[in-house]
């Protein structure tokens, strides 16, 4: 899944793409260095963004998917949104995937928006918002706690019409953890994957890679293979990153040595 920000403010690319034009290049260039799923969002979800209004967010993605589906992309789109209006707007304009950090809390009548419209739904584990998730979070066991939180989630979504077969669970690593929870969640995905559903990983470029390599932002793609890998090797299935060529390389070769 590469990464799609139509944004100005970004934690790593704001700014770069927010001209819909260079957004749709970049889309298309993802896909060349073999992203099978372009996730196109409108609003910064890095700790202490500010929300944006829907119908700003709306002008920012809706013509960057349009322009993709008539480009012909082979890679499937998703609109990265916790807005019911976006999410209405984006289906219709050709995006087949919803990525949802809130979970259907924010608005829970994006479930029976995605079940219209035959579209997979994407339920990620965060604690609370974006502007206080990272205001010193705590768990008594961070991976029990997320695994109920996504089978609490999943049975809302199933409940309001979404096929249990579209759903993806993602454990939002870094959407309200320290790096102990980050690793924590690596080290045993296996009990989310338990769940059925595939397992959506976003490492790419994040804090907490930083906080163990002292690297800087732009210097972190070493630390996003090695999470991706190690995610891979315990299960997950999805990837979300800013650097689409180096992960696709190095998950052909872990796929060859681990499963032929």
């Amino acid at each position: 899944m590469g990464v799609v920000n139509v944004t100005p403010d970004s934690f790593s690319d704001g700014g770069l793409y927010f001209d819909p034009a260079a957004a749709v290049e970049h889309a298309l260039t993802l896909q060349a260095e073999g992203a099978a799923i372009l996730d196109v969002g409108g609003e910064s979800t890095r700790p202490g963004a500010d929300p944006v209004a829907a119908d700003e967010e709306s002008r920012r993605v809706v013509p960057v998917i349009e322009a993709l589906v008539a480009a012909g992309v082979s890679a499937r789109i998703s609109v990265d949104t916790s807005k019911a209006e976006v999410t209405e707007r984006a289906l219709a304009a050709g995006a087949t995937l919803v990525n949802d950090v809130t979970a259907l809390r924010a608005a829970p009548e994006m479930a029976e928006l995605t079940a219209a419209a035959s579209a997979d739904l994407c339920l990620m584990h965060m604690a609370g918002t974006p502007r206080t998730m990272q205001d010193n979070p705590h768990y008594d066991d961070v991976v029990s706690e997320v695994k109920a939180f996504l089978e609490e989630r999943m049975a809302f979504a199933v409940a309001h019409g979404v096929r249990e077969d579209r759903i993806i669970l993602d454990p939002g690593i870094g959407f309200g953890k320290t790096v102990a929870h980050n690793l924590e969640l690596l080290r045993r995905l296996p009990e989310l994957v338990a769940l059925g559903r595939p397992v959506l990983i976003g490492t790419s470029r994040k804090s907490f890679l930083g906080r163990l390599t002292g690297r800087d932002l732009d210097d972190r793609i070493p630390g996003t293979l090695a999470t991706n890998v190690i995610a891979y090797e315990r299960g997950a299935r999805i990837f979300r990153v800013h650097d689409v060529a180096p992960l696709y390389d190095a998950l052909v070769v872990t796929a060859a040595a681990l499963d032929g």
